[in-house]
């Protein structure tokens, strides 16, 4: 691909990856969750409805996706407007996008966005996890699934000439599905096409990451080129994560700004605090791994936007990187979570 190589691919087009700037490569800004809606406990069911409002808002925050309005992030593009606005101040430089195929994905709001703030976004080609495939998915080959993953990022997705930059988030169950077996090897096989970066999102359970990753590779993936997203609730165990580091791909902490006390997509897992993230961050600096480390937030509701009192996309900038600085991650390694490792993963090969 020698159009492409050496380039990221923005919606509005190739770009040298050095105007990337500060990366956030976990993102949405704009989609529609409503396919994980988790019914409320019994006698909450009224909490369901109805708008955003300060009575409630502690009760979202803690049942996030309980909430049928909160779901819809897609109705927030004028609030993501001004978050990008505020996250371009402070410094950042380019967002992620990692809505797929079965949860929204709108390319012409992605080129707009980028138009009216100057903000590079990266749009995601492949598919959400099993549940939002289709009929038609379901019954694609590996090769049908490869050739509409491909043409998402050379032709242009969702029937718009707008084209994606990464494969992904690429979504996954545990335990993993035939058809999200399928659109993994198709993954797989256009990355070896292409030379694109490829992001996965993994089934709840600690094994999840390590099986993926076995796949991709017997699929011919190249694991140094790919990201393995939602680290923080996936591996809470070090020694388990430091044997996961090994194999070799970006180890993404994505979640910052997510605390809450019960899980609702897994009871088991306590989700860490940020705090908690920045520990394992450094442990992972400590062990070497700081060419590997990505970051972002993973805003994917309307409750994480600062219209709603959320944290927003500058949160990790404003407020995570002065207490890494405190915690003794130093500014040129926080360079590279930030800047260059995102612009190494972006670069067509």
């Amino acid at each position: 691909m020698p159009s492409l190589r050496g380039k990221a691919q923005t919606v509005l087009g190739p770009v040298e990856p050095e105007h990337l700037g500060y990366t956030l490569t976990h993102e949405h800004l704009a989609m529609d969750y409503s396919c994980s809606f988790s019914p409320p406990s019994p006698g909450q069911e009224p909490l369901s409805d109805g708008p955003i409002e300060m009575k409630n808002l502690f009760w979202i925050k803690q049942n996030p996706y309980s909430h049928k309005e909160n779901l819809l992030l897609y109705q927030e593009t004028d609030a993501v407007k001004e978050e990008l606005l505020r996250f371009k101040a402070a410094g950042g430089g380019t967002i992620v996008e990692n809505t797929t195929t079965g949860i929204g994905r709108d390319m012409n709001t992605l080129k707009k966005l980028a138009e009216e703030t100057g903000v590079h976004i990266i749009a995601g080609a492949g598919f959400y996890v099993d549940s939002t495939h289709s009929s038609q998915t379901q019954a694609m080959t590996v090769e049908q699934l490869t050739g509409i993953i491909v043409d998402e990022i050379l032709k242009g997705a969702d029937g718009t000439d707008i084209k994606c930059g990464v494969v992904g988030e690429i979504g996954c169950s545990w335990p993993l599905t035939q058809s999200e077996h399928r659109v993994l090897q198709a993954t797989a096989q256009a990355q070896s096409q292409l030379g694109c970066p490829i992001i996965i999102h993994p089934g709840r359970h600690s094994d999840a990451p390590f099986q993926l990753i076995r796949i991709l590779q017997e699929a011919g993936a190249d694991v140094s080129k790919t990201v393995m997203s939602h680290l923080d609730r996936t591996i809470c165990d070090t020694k388990k994560l430091l044997e996961f580091a090994e194999l070799g791909c970006y180890l993404e902490y994505d979640l910052f700004g997510t605390e809450f006390l019960h899980y609702q997509f897994h009871p088991d897992t306590d989700m860490p605090s940020d705090n908690d993230r920045i520990t394992r961050i450094r442990i992972l600096v400590d062990e070497g791994y700081e060419d590997r480390i990505l970051m972002a937030h993973d805003v994917h509701t309307k409750h994480r936007l600062m219209k709603y009192g959320g944290h927003g996309y500058s949160h990790i900038l404003k407020n995570i990187v002065p207490k890494m600085l405190i915690r003794g991650i130093s500014q040129d390694k926080i360079d590279k979570i930030l800047l260059a490792n995102p612009k190494r993963w972006l670069t067509f090969k």
